[in-house]
C-alpha cells in the first residue's frame, strides 16, 4: 500500500507540474521554418493552380489563388488528346508535342548518364582510396580542383568534342560529357569506400581473390546506400538538365522533355502564351522526379551525412 500510494503521488506529482512555455526563440525558429517552407511550396501550387485553370480563365483573373474555370484541357493538350482546333478554342498555340517521344528520350538520357557516371566514378573512387600508386594524392587533388570549374566553362569544349565525334542531334551526343565520371561523383563515393575497414579486402586477397574481384565482390555490395544516393542524385540531375541539350538537339528525334516545354511558349493570336499547358506539362515532366526525390529523402540526408560531407 505504501509503495502504491507513493507511485501514485509522484505521478500527481509530475502531472501538476506546470508545463514550460516555448522559448521566444523557439517560436521564432518556428515561425522562420514556417514562412520558409511556405515560400518553398509555393511556386509548386502555383504550377499546380495554372495547369487547372483556362487560358481565359487565367487571362481574367491572373491574381486568383484558386483555379479559375477548373478543367483538365492542358493536359489534355501535353498528352495530345486535343485536336488542333480544340487547342486554339482553349487558347493553346495549337502546336503539337510528341510527349510520349520527349519522355523516353528524357528516360534513355537520364539513364545512360547515371549507369555511365555511378559505374566509372565507383572505379576510379576504388582507385583513389583503395590502391597505392605513385603520385595518387597528388592527381586526386589535382582532379578534385575540377569541381571549382563553373559548368559554362566547359561547354564549348565538349561541343566541339561532340561535334568532332559526330555525335550532334543524338541522345549518346547529350549524355556523353557527364556519362563518365564527375568529380563529386569520384569525391562522395571515395569518402565511404574510405571507411571500409583494409582487414577486409586483405582477407579477401589473402583467398586469393583479386583486386578486381574484391571491388565487385565486396567493395561494391557494402555500398549500396551511397551507390544508390548518388544515382538517384545524378538521375534528378540529368533529368532536369537543359542548356546542355537544347545545344546539342535540334530535332524531335533526341529533344528531351525539359526542351521540348518550350514548344508551348508559341504565341496563340487569341490570348498569347498557352500558360495553362505549360504549366500542366511543367508539373508532369517534375512530378516523376518530386516522388523520386520524396521516396528516398531520408536516404540521401543519411549517406550524405554518414559520408562526412558538410
Amino acid at each position: 500500500m505504501t509503495t502504491t500510494t507513493s507511485s501514485t503521488s509522484v505521478r500527481m506529482t509530475k502531472t501538476d507540474q506546470p508545463r514550460k512555455r516555448p522559448s521566444l526563440g523557439r517560436v521564432l525558429a518556428w515561425t522562420a521554418m514556417v514562412l520558409i517552407l511556405l515560400f518553398t511550396l509555393l511556386p509548386f501550387y502555383w504550377v499546380l493552380r495554372t495547369a487547372l485553370s483556362s487560358n481565359a480563365g487565367i487571362a481574367s483573373d491572373p491574381t486568383s489563388l484558386l483555379p479559375v474555370d477548373t478543367n483538365l484541357r492542358g493536359f489534355e493538350r501535353v498528352f495530345g488528346m486535343q485536336s488542333t482546333e480544340e487547342a486554339l478554342a482553349d487558347g493553346g498555340s495549337g502546336a503539337a508535342i510528341n510527349f510520349w517521344l520527349y519522355l523516353r528520350n528524357s528516360v534513355v538520357v537520364a539513364a545512360l548518364v547515371t549507369v555511365g557516371q555511378v559505374f566509372f566514378s565507383a572505379m576510379a573512387a576504388y582507385s583513389f582510396s583503395r590502391l597505392r600508386w605513385p603520385g595518387r594524392d597528388t592527381v586526386f587533388g589535382i582532379f578534385l580542383a575540377a569541381l571549382m570549374v563553373p559548368s559554362i566553362f566547359t561547354l564549348l569544349p565538349n561541343f566541339v568534342l561532340v561535334k568532332q565525334l559526330h555525335l550532334i542531334d543524338s541522345l549518346l551526343g547529350i549524355s556523353l560529357p557527364t556519362m563518365l565520371m564527375t568529380p563529386f561523383a569520384v569525391f562522395f563515393l571515395r569518402q565511404f569506400f574510405m571507411n571500409i575497414p583494409r582487414e577486409l579486402e586483405e582477407a579477401a586477397l589473402l583467398d586469393g581473390a583479386s583486386k578486381v574481384r574484391v571491388f565487385f565482390t565486396l567493395i561494391l555490395p557494402m555500398a549500396k546506400a551511397p551507390i544508390s544516393t548518388l544515382a538517384i542524385l545524378t538521375y534528378i540531375a540529368a533529368w532536369n538538365d537543359y542548356f546542355w541539350p537544347l545545344l546539342v538537339s535540334y530535332t524531335d528525334s533526341s529533344r528531351v522533355l525539359t526542351v521540348a516545354l518550350a514548344v508551348f511558349k508559341s504565341q496563340s493570336p487569341q490570348t498569347g502564351p498557352d500558360w495553362a499547358g505549360l504549366m500542366a506539362a511543367t508539373l508532369v515532366a517534375a512530378l516523376p522526379m518530386l516522388l523520386l526525390f520524396a521516396a528516398f529523402a531520408k536516404r540521401i540526408v543519411n549517406s550524405i551525412g554518414f559520408n562526412g560531407i558538410k
